[in-house]
């Protein structure tokens, strides 16, 4: 080869890694900037809003009333510990509507057998098109219980049949597989009454592996033994407490978890429910709510609070983990897509100039940016184009700088909720937060490349998510062959 042509080679290299280190600047950054501005918003939470009009909530009878969506398949290990969550919470006006959407198992069986349910006449109106619905069930236990069994058609198409059965102002969507902490629908309503504009809120989500569960309850709060699932207690506070409640002060979300949002039922049904035709139907209803707002000068805002709580169940094994983060890029790529003309549009005030953009050039790009600074990194140092001290300078910025923001969401988390309350706990999630840089993240990028690539190619597909249900023994769950560090 010309020696001209190696200099090519040689300063592309060298350019290439040069601009994969900027990127990492800006984005650990932006993460910095805000961890700051989540951290102001976690300390308004605390001390101006936290407890602030929940008992005159609990006993007002103009409290807006909220119909919880439950979408259910395959879900008979967790099933009733979930509805018996539900049917104990803290809320004046409250319906629970679980949807049945074709499960294989035992699901519908549980559900009679626990609850007492009874066929009723099916009558409704079908707003929003859906597969057909089978069978109508109501509790003679629970009068606010309602448990629709239909065809199946997907989480998106269990969603909108509980918005037609719905009869609540606001809808509440949950997975599940979720336990909802008892006074969270008291906090989550709270945006909802003192401002118009506000369309959806999301509450936090965390990880019920390891913890102990009784009559729809968590009673013992335990960090996860298991790699896979610990790590993820960490990536889940990272994103909650410091992703998404920073993003409050730069212009709003556009995402509230699937596991837990509040919606406002007027609006999603002018929006025509949940898309079937896409795997992130949670993100996309957001961004399409918020997008109609501003289009049509209704309400806009998504909002997170902190502080209202959804346990849920996270993988165990890579397979099932590696499954659902290439689903979750595929939506996200697919609502960017959708949406595209969002990209710094000013019309859309801060989520089309500040948070769209964000969502494109952190969580889209990453893992594209990550491939190629560590490819051109390996090629730059074998071949001599790089030093030591420049690697060493980007694995710190690039890993140092974001298992020091990890550190601090932890930190954060401590001083405002203290969920972990044994020393051994707070020691295991700080241990995994260490450990995350050291093959998980690696893992992390091959599967949201898998995702870009499916997407690419058109694949819809969910793929399998199995569950082995909540721990009702305070003895934690031994470690797995998965919880060896890879």
């Amino acid at each position: 080869m010309p020696e001209q042509w190696l200099d090519y080679i040689r300063q592309f290299l060298v350019s290439l890694d040069e601009t994969i280190l900027v990127y990492f600047l800006f984005v650990n950054s932006f993460y910095a900037l805000n961890l700051v501005t989540a951290a102001w918003e976690m300390w308004r939470q605390t001390h101006h809003i936290r407890g602030a009009g929940r008992r005159t909530i609990l006993s007002s009878r103009v409290a807006p009333t909220i119909s919880i969506l439950a979408p259910a398949h395959n879900e008979a290990p967790t099933i009733t510990e979930s509805v018996r969550s539900l049917l104990t919470l803290y809320y004046p006006s409250l319906e629970v509507v679980v949807i049945n959407d074709g499960s294989k198992d035992e699901t519908v069986a549980v559900l009679i057998k626990n609850f007492d349910l009874f066929p009723v006449h099916t009558v409704y109106s079908q707003r929003v098109h859906t597969k057909p619905v089978k069978t109508l069930y109501r509790s003679r236990r629970h009068g606010n219980l309602v448990v629709v069994d239909k065809e199946n058609g997907g989480k998106a198409d269990a969603l909108n049949v509980g918005i037609n059965f719905a009869s609540g102002d606001l809808v509440c969507a949950i997975d599940a597989d979720t336990l909802i902490e008892p006074d969270s629908l008291l906090r989550m309503v709270r945006p909802f009454l003192i401002g118009d504009d506000v369309v959806a809120a999301g509450g936090g989500i965390r990880a019920v592996n390891d913890s102990v569960a009784k009559g729809g309850r968590i009673v013992e709060i335990h960090a996860p033994r298991n790699y896979y699932a610990g790590i993820q207690v960490v990536e889940y506070l990272r994103a909650f407490q410091f992703g998404r409640l920073g993003l409050n002060r730069l212009g709003g979300n556009m995402i509230i978890s699937g596991a837990f949002g509040l919606f406002r039922r007027d609006a999603v049904l002018a929006a025509s429910g949940y898309a079937h035709d896409t795997v992130g139907e949670d993100m996309e209803l957001v961004v399409r709510l918020r997008r109609q707002g501003y289009e049509t000068d209704g309400p806009r805002q998504a909002e997170f609070i902190p502080d209202p709580t959804a346990w849920t169940e996270v993988p165990e094994s890579k397979d099932v983990l590696g499954r659902q983060r290439d689903r979750w890029h595929r939506g996200l790529v697919d609502v960017l897509w959708r949406h595209r003309c969002m990209f710094f549009n000013p019309r859309y005030g801060g989520m089309g100039m500040i948070v769209y953009p964000y969502f494109f050039f952190v969580e889209f790009l990453a893992p594209i940016m990550e491939t190629l600074g560590l490819i051109g990194l390996v090629i730059g140092l074998a071949v001599g184009l790089l030093n030591l001290s420049f690697a060493i300078f980007f694995f710190l910025v690039a890993y140092g700088y974001g298992l020091l923001l990890s550190v601090f969401t932890l930190l954060l988390e401590e001083l405002s909720f203290h969920r972990h309350e044994s020393m051994r706990d707070r020691l295991t999630l700080l241990k995994w937060a260490l450990l995350e840089n050291l093959g998980y993240r690696q893992m992390s990028v091959v599967w949201r490349l898998n995702g870009l690539k499916k997407y690419l190619n058109g694949n819809t597909q969910w793929g399998a998510m199995t569950r082995k249900g909540f721990s009702t023994t305070s003895t934690p769950t031994p470690p797995t062959p998965a919880a060896k560090s890879p």
